[in-house]
């Protein structure tokens, strides 16, 4: 397998070259909950509904681990998720890298890169 920082570097170029702007972690996280969302506003998202879609990227890139589970959606088309294995505990630095793995599956597994 390419190694993570290579891919990594590909995910922020891909964002950058398609947004036309350079991504940090939660902007990634953002997109990612737009996609498994699949519904774009009218309008801008308030801050709520971004903190929200960050929820939903979290959620799903760490299904891949076991930690949630897909529950459902609501009627608005929002997904729900479940805690089924609780998270390890990270240090700031250690949950970033344990994110940006998940992040790099995610865009793999989806076929995005």
């Amino acid at each position: 397998m390419e190694d993570e920082t290579l891919i990594w570097k590909r995910i922020t170029e891909y964002v950058e070259t398609h947004f036309n702007k350079k991504p940090d972690m939660n902007a990634i996280l953002f997109l990612i909950g737009i996609r498994e969302l699949g519904i774009l506003p009218q309008e801008n998202y308030k801050k709520s509904e971004k903190v929200d879609l960050m929820h939903i990227a979290i959620c799903k890139i760490l299904s891949y681990s076991g930690h949630y589970q897909l529950m459902g959606a609501d009627i608005d088309g929002w997904p729900h998720w479940e805690l089924i294995k609780p998270l390890p505990q990270f240090d700031v630095f250690e949950q970033e890298s344990y994110i940006r793995t998940h992040i790099i599956e995610y865009f793999l597994t989806e076929e995005i890169l």
